[in-house]
């Protein structure tokens, strides 16, 4: 069974590449277009990992970690923040927020697919 990921992410070319790529690799995906909704999919469909843009509509990024890391139901499952801003102090602000880990955009698939397997704990499928 491949892990289940919820993708909170507002650009519709980086959701519909990146959802696309995963579902062709076997997983399972959930869209999720603003940070309130991204809590919200977290909560009722408990995905095994989440990719959270950090600017985001309604609800940023960093915002919606802390929600999701102060929530007994949410704390547990990984983050990895999405982020366009590489500035150096953004790995730790992205840490600092709970997020789990940490990939600057433009996204680079592979390193993402290794992130991911790292957050679930599961060997990377075949490419």
């Amino acid at each position: 069974m491949m892990a289940k990921i919820l993708l909170v992410e507002d650009h519709e070319e980086i959701w519909d590449f990146l959802s696309r790529r995963l579902k062709r690799r076997g997983y399972d995906v959930i869209l999720a277009h603003d940070g309130e909704a991204g809590v919200q999919q977290a909560r009722t469909a408990r995905p095994d990992v989440i990719l959270l843009d950090m600017n985001l509509p309604i609800l940023d990024g960093w915002s919606a970690a802390r929600v999701l890391k102060s929530g007994s139901d949410t704390q547990g499952i990984p983050i990895i923040a999405l982020t366009a801003h590489a500035m150096s102090g953004d790995r730790d602000k992205a840490i600092q927020a709970g997020c789990n880990d940490y990939h600057p955009k433009p996204v680079d698939f592979s390193k993402l697919l290794t992130q991911i397997n790292a957050a679930v704990g599961s060997p990377a499928p075949a490419a």
